[in-house]
């Protein structure tokens, strides 16, 4: 199965490892797809990154032939849609709260919901070389789909959220998750909340993503039941390698 494909390896149940990028330089794309990850999210939500950034990097994720998601606050089409035609493999949407917020995500996403408008001129469509029946199907089979539980009243609606037919990810930000329920970052009340979302995951038969600060802690939650990871950031990456770099100078 191909990199490329991520949505097919998150259904077959693959442990799919990305980080998040912070910085607009499509640079930092084509570097982390040439190291081999398996996915990228462009954090929209958290750094300078608009439209036209997310171009270079849509295409610098294609050079590197590694998928590249965007997490952006909101449900509507009018930014979802235009990323998806600049090749995004999906979006990560955060807090989303109700059955209702997963299904506007997924109307946005799915052609075949009747409401996202098509046209394969865009890169997606490979610039109009693609029918336009394929181009449909092509981007419903892969677009993937990853919705972030970060709010305590989430947690009451799991199983609802997770029924959404075109959800492909429950998405575990533990940083917020921790403030909505006024607990630690870590503490074993955190930990409790992510087991649940992996439950109602389970349930449904779709996957769990959960953000790890470090690469130690995916094991721990890979043994339970987490299968997508993002951990840190472009920028972590590079304080940590900073970091290390100057411990190995001598006094």
């Amino acid at each position: 199965m191909t990199r490329s494909n991520l949505r097919a390896r998150i259904h077959a149940g693959e442990t799919v490892v990305g980080t998040f990028v912070k910085t607009p330089a499509p640079h930092i794309v084509e570097i982390l797809g040439l190291a081999g990850l398996d996915f990228a999210v462009a954090d929209q939500e958290h750094a300078p990154i608009g439209l036209a950034e997310m171009d270079m990097l849509a295409l610098a994720a294609r050079a590197s032939g590694m998928p590249l998601l965007s997490r952006r606050w909101g449900t509507q089409p009018d930014w979802i849609a235009p990323l998806l035609d600049l090749g995004c493999a999906g979006v990560m949407v955060p807090h989303v709260v109700d059955r209702a917020m997963a299904e506007a995500v997924c109307d946005a996403v799915k052609f075949a919901r009747g409401s996202r408008g098509i046209s394969p001129s865009p890169r997606a469509g490979n610039y109009g070389t693609i029918g336009l029946l394929d181009y449909r199907r092509k981007c419903d089979d892969e677009s993937v789909v990853m919705l972030q539980i970060e709010d305590a009243p989430a947690l009451d609606r799991l199983d609802e959220i997770a029924a959404c037919a075109d959800a492909d990810v429950l998405f575990v930000g533990p940083a917020d998750l921790s403030q909505s329920l006024r607990v630690g970052f870590p503490s074993a009340e955190l930990d409790t909340a992510i087991l649940r979302v992996i439950e109602a995951a389970r349930r449904a038969g779709i996957a769990t993503g959960l953000f790890v600060g470090d690469e130690a802690q995916i094991p721990v939650w890979q043994d339970r039941g987490v299968t997508v990871f993002v951990c840190g950031s472009d920028q972590s990456l590079l304080m940590k390698g900073a970091r290390r770099l100057m411990t190995t100078r001598q006094a």
